[in-house]
């Protein structure tokens, strides 16, 4: 029987292409990040909070793709390992706003570098104006998905 020629070409997909990069950066940053004793979803909270200081439990699962459930286990473990700080009680509202410690900093400095050299890897094959045209071409398509339907 041949192929349905209705069904997705996987060689020609560009969404199939795109899981395959996620998942293969996915594993070079595990390499990176499992040996200074991280997990992407942590790299990825810390990472958050130092560019964006206070933010809630839900504002970084957003940002980390994770859920509210599983970010909220992730802070607990790393403010009793002290790399984050977060009040008793709420200033305002529910939400608890997170600030990295020093130790947390330190932390970050070290797995930023490990997942600069991976990105590093992944952009060699590219002339800069090929990895603005990447950037520029991967945010026209998650805009794309993020923008509701229109139904006829």
């Amino acid at each position: 029987m041949g192929q349905d020629d209705s069904g997705i070409h996987l060689d020609t997909s560009l969404g199939y292409l795109l899981k395959e990069a996620s998942s293969v950066l996915r594993v070079a940053m595990e390499e990176v990040l499992g040996p200074l004793g991280m997990s992407i979803t942590h790299y990825s909270c810390l990472e958050l909070l130092a560019q964006r200081p206070g933010l809630s439990n839900s504002d970084l699962a957003r940002g980390a793709f994770v859920t509210r459930q599983s970010m909220n286990v992730l802070l607990k473990a790393l403010e009793r390992d002290g790399y984050v700080t977060r009040p008793a009680a709420a200033p305002v509202g529910k939400a608890l706003p997170t600030e990295l410690t020093a130790s947390g900093r330190r932390s970050l400095e070290e797995a930023s570098a490990a997942v600069r050299s991976v990105e590093r890897r992944m952009l060699a094959g590219l002339t800069e104006a090929d990895q603005a045209e990447a950037l520029r071409l991967l945010r026209n398509m998650v805009q794309s998905l993020r923008e509701p339907v229109e139904t006829v």
